[in-house]
């Protein structure tokens, strides 16, 4: 018999969630083990993680790029200058980026940070912001308001102190997103700051339609310069 989707409320189903998502069983254990999707019981999953996942991949199963590809297109999405990659490859990523669509380049940069949200105390916010690189400002230059959302980047090595110097629990619905890269911070303060691709993308990955059609919005201008 088919399988039923789990009847409390946030809670699906292994199996009901390799349903939703055209996979099989052993590659949501596998998304589960590397931290895509969020385990809440054995046999079960958060619902807003297979969403969310549901959201960034667009129903399709495009391979990412690597991590250094995916900070150099929004460096050139950007303007900026890299250095991380050579000059060919940097060079078929310009050809990509010329004919690439916006939905399908937030599927394509997702393994620019490993994104995990948390459940904080309403006083943990204000400190947060001053140890993570946001992007704030460039998210008020799409149109969207300012809120207690915390959202930002974070060196890949610092998040488990982070973590726990703050209190943060592990919560798909949490308030709190924290974004791991091993990209150099600095690189990304450049980047949050220069202009607003880096705030699209994240913005293109969230579950509210306004933030999503905004980041959409943002990526398809950024995207028509650059082909300018």
């Amino acid at each position: 018999m088919k399988a039923k989707l789990f009847v409390m409320v946030g809670l699906v189903a292994v199996s009901d969630a390799a349903e939703r998502l055209g996979i099989s069983v052993r590659q949501v254990q596998h998304l589960v083990a590397r931290g895509d999707l969020q385990p809440v019981a054995r046999g079960l999953v958060d619902e807003s993680s297979v969403e969310r996942f549901l959201a960034v991949r667009s129903g399709s199963h495009t391979r990412a790029w690597s991590n250094e590809t995916a900070w150099t297109a929004v460096a050139l999405l950007s303007g900026a200058r890299d250095s991380w990659i050579g000059a060919s490859q940097r060079s078929r990523l310009k050809q990509r980026l010329g004919r690439i669509s916006s939905s399908e380049l937030v599927e394509r940069a997702r393994e620019r940070a490993r994104v995990t949200r948390y459940a904080a105390h309403s006083s943990a916010g204000r400190y947060l912001l001053g140890e993570v690189v946001h992007t704030r400002e460039a998210e008020g230059r799409l149109g969207l308001s300012a809120t207690d959302v915390v959202d930002g980047y974070v060196a890949t090595a610092d998040v488990r102190k982070l973590v726990a110097r703050h209190g943060l629990s592990r919560d798909d619905a949490g308030r709190v997103t924290l974004r791991a890269t091993s990209m150099d911070l600095d690189v990304v303060r450049d980047l949050a700051g220069r202009d607003v691709v880096l705030a699209a993308l994240d913005l293109a990955e969230s579950l509210d339609v306004r933030e999503r059609r905004a980041g959409l919005d943002g990526l398809d201008s950024a995207l028509e310069d650059f082909r300018a």
